[in-house]
């Protein structure tokens, strides 16, 4: 059967099965379900583990063997599978349906998985170990459910905090659960009451984002303006100089106005971004990108981006960063700097 994360304890309570399969992308979900599985194991009795990393070499005799040898304390045993890319080959499906049918009272199969692609959702050894046991698989938290998942996390802890300050660790840890759960057990060591204000749940709590030049650049042909507002200044806080970035956002304009040239010959969208140099795995939000910016839009913000470009060089007076941002967060979406609102802008 299938089980979802939240209703793994409730499960667990009522019946111990002889086989668990824990798969997902959030690491620190998937340790905390494996983790209670693993409790709840030791309570009745399985008090000896031994685990195994499993990948297209792995030897399954190991398996069979474990099983079928008595534990020298006459103890319970848990046999801990942790599948290196989420994919067994022919060889090991047929071994872990063998194992399975080999399990008695003694012995408890955990498998540990990244998240299952729809073949192996489908497979024999999956539809075996759920039948003799429960399949969890953990969903990834996404966007605004980053901050219901804090809110409740919080809640758990006994933490009573605003929305506003739940926010505020949410934007900081930028989908990190693994970094939102270690802020929150410092919150609860320091034992944080409801009236801390904004600048004291900011200082607590570490900005654990890693800012990178390719993740501003996905960020910002994906339209997201938001997370790249926030990756651009952390880049600048960190010190980055603003040419790397430039010749990076240059690079994309300069292939999206040779696709909008070709589109306007004729070709159709993806044959006219690969013409340009575009990369497979970059079509899709290059897509995007035409579909917000007009011709006239991207000629437009690539003039500014030569200008920008003589400013780093010292060839005019600007305020370098300020028209950086001003330039990519146009490009990702925002109304900043457009053609019907270029002359405002500069007057301003």
């Amino acid at each position: 059967m299938k089980i979802k994360s939240h209703q793994l304890k409730s499960a667990l309570s009522k019946e111990l099965k002889s086989t668990y399969v824990v798969s997902g992308d959030e690491l620190l979900l998937s340790q905390e379900a494996s983790d209670t599985i693993r409790s709840f194991a030791y309570e009745k009795g399985y008090q000896e583990r031994t685990v195994y990393d499993v990948d297209g070499k792995f030897d399954w005799n190991q398996i069979h063997t474990n099983v079928n040898t008595l534990s020298l304390f006459e103890t319970k045993k848990i046999l801990e599978l942790r599948l290196v890319r989420g994919k067994l080959n022919d060889h090991g499906s047929k071994s872990l349906v063998e194992v399975c049918k080999l399990l008695g009272n003694d012995h408890l199969l955990l498998i540990v998985s990244p998240k299952l692609d729809r073949s192996e959702q489908s497979s024999l050894w999956l539809k075996t170990l759920t039948a003799y046991g429960a399949h969890i698989e953990i969903a990834r938290i996404k966007g605004d459910e980053v901050t219901s998942w804090i809110a409740q996390r919080l809640k758990n802890r006994n933490i009573q905090i605003s929305r506003d300050k739940i926010q505020i660790i949410a934007d900081r840890v930028e989908g990190n659960l693994l970094a939102a759960a270690q802020e929150i057990e410092k919150l609860e060591l320091l034992a944080l009451s409801n009236n801390a204000d904004e600048l004291a749940i900011s200082t607590i709590v570490t900005d654990s984002t890693r800012y990178d030049v390719f993740d501003l650049i996905n960020k910002m042909l994906s339209g997201d303006t938001r997370s790249t507002g926030r990756i651009l200044r952390g880049l600048q806080a960190e010190g980055t100089q603003p040419l790397p970035l430039l010749w990076a956002v240059l690079n994309d304009l300069r292939k999206l106005i040779k696709a909008s040239q070709l589109i306007a010959d004729g070709s159709s969208v993806s044959n006219a971004l690969i013409q340009a140099g575009v990369w497979k795995s970059s079509l899709a939000p290059m897509r995007l990108v035409l579909k917000r910016c007009s011709p006239a839009h991207l000629r437009m913000l690539f003039y500014q981006a030569a200008a920008i470009d003589r400013g780093v060089k010292g060839l005019r007076e600007s305020n370098v960063w300020d028209e950086l941002t001003t330039l990519i967060l146009s490009l990702s979406g925002s109304q900043i700097l457009r053609p019907m609102t270029i002359k405002h802008t500069i007057e301003n």
